[in-house]
């Protein structure tokens, strides 16, 4: 709920962005001829989302890494563990795991 109030002003900017601004504009993509004719206020917010997801990719795609990294690191842990816990075990059973003094 507490998300909901903070984020009411942002749509409320955006909802009054996208009335104020309902000009049709022309976009046209040179080598190719392609063009577009749509509200400004939908080409601005279509402007801003794609340039939202190009962020997050750029965002995600180095943290792959990291993360491949923070599992290898944690299946080593588990590996460590149950070796400590089989080495406690041989411990309890009355053998030593240093070898004999001669």
């Amino acid at each position: 709920m507490l998300r909901f109030l903070l984020l009411l002003p942002l749509l409320l900017l955006v909802v009054l962005f996208v009335v104020s601004n309902t000009a049709a504009v022309e976009l046209r993509l040179w080598p190719t001829g392609w063009s577009l004719r749509a509200p400004l206020a939908l080409c601005m917010l279509g402007g801003m989302a794609i340039t939202f997801l190009l962020g997050a990719l750029f965002t995600w795609f180095p943290a792959l890494g990291a993360r491949r990294r923070a599992r290898r690191a944690e299946a080593r842990v588990v590996a460590l563990v149950q070796e400590v816990a089989a080495l406690k075990a041989r411990l309890g059973d009355g053998q030593t795991l240093l070898p004999p003094v001669v």
